[in-house]
């Protein structure tokens, strides 16, 4: 982006203005972690992501005319380029953007700063899942559900009993078993009907948890997307769910993320046909004159996995 405002520089013409001691002020408009990491020499920071970024740059200058040399992670990175527009609409008239930000400085031989200059922390950008065996956290993880008729809508939750997830060559497969008798309800949360909705749920117009009280998921093939961006959903997935004791094939896309220490995170929102499982109450496909009794086929489901690494 070049505009009267703002032009770009690149490493090795802002290599010389240093050499020179021309007057600039340095601004790294990334994260105060990855400041503290790595930085060019000279440098202050305002995060662009923050919503204090503008204070940020009023505590660094109140001078709209000074020269700024703003720089953020990458050629890719859209990170700096955000940061001057903000700054141009704001009214500072002497813009400049580090061409390919600290990688092209980096690139060019000159010189970093900080903590791990010489082990720059990853762009975390895309995934890449690490082999290994992870159990799921009970408490952490979660299963929400909403179901609708033609007024009301009701959601609640189930409770994952337990589950593994095997990471090989960076694909995930996995079992999850769900406790259909922990199925909760929370719209009518102090309701004196509550009891009798999870009561309903229970009996086998619906769940029949007498007969089958567990459900359970296995992940058959994990496949990262060609660009497997971590903000995206980024995992196809290929599954079979076993519900009342019926089994019936489940494909949706995750958003899987892996902490540095390792612990996977997977989000993902589900529409299941709940009579694919022989889950029939209140559906026009089989019954007729239902009145009140009508109940949509499809519930809705979004689950939360979080899975540390095992040792």
């Amino acid at each position: 982006m070049e505009t009267n405002a703002v032009r770009k520089i690149s490493a090795q013409s802002l290599n010389r203005w240093v050499a020179e001691e021309k007057p600039f002020i340095l601004i790294d408009t990334l994260t105060g972690d990855h400041f503290k990491a790595i930085h060019l020499p000279g440098a202050t920071y305002a995060c662009v992501f923050e919503v204090s970024f503008l204070d940020q740059i009023a505590a660094i200058t109140m001078d709209k005319h000074a020269r700024l040399v703003l720089y953020g992670a990458s050629e890719k990175s859209m990170d700096a380029a955000v940061a001057a527009e903000k700054l141009a609409r704001e009214g500072f008239d002497h813009l400049y953007i580090l061409d390919g930000g600290i990688n092209a400085w980096r690139a060019a031989g000159y010189p970093v700063e900080g903590e791990s200059a010489d082990t720059p922390p990853l762009p975390e950008q895309l995934l890449a899942l690490r082999d290994g065996i992870y159990r799921v956290d009970t408490d952490q993880s979660r299963v929400e559900w909403a179901g609708h008729n033609p007024n009301t809508k009701h959601d609640g939750t189930v409770r994952i009993k337990k589950g593994d997830i095997v990471v090989k060559n960076g694909k995930p497969v996995g079992t999850f078993e769900i406790d259909m008798n922990a199925i909760e309800n929370t719209s009518l949360a102090g309701d004196e009907l509550q009891p009798v909705l999870i009561s309903h749920l229970k009996s086998d117009d619906f769940f029949f948890t007498r007969r089958f009280p567990t459900a359970t998921f296995t992940i058959q093939s994990g496949t990262p997307k060609k660009e497997p961006y971590v903000s995206a959903p980024n995992v196809d997935v290929q599954g079979e769910l076993t519900l009342r004791g019926v089994k019936a094939g489940v494909s949706f896309p995750a958003t899987v993320y892996q902490a540095p220490d390792g612990t996977i995170t997977a989000k993902a929102r589900l529409d299941l046909d709940r009579t694919h499982w022989n889950i029939i109450y209140g559906s026009t496909r089989f019954f007729e004159h239902l009145g009140m009794h009508l109940v949509f086929d499809i519930i809705h489901v979004d689950v939360k996995i979080v899975a540390p690494k095992t040792p």
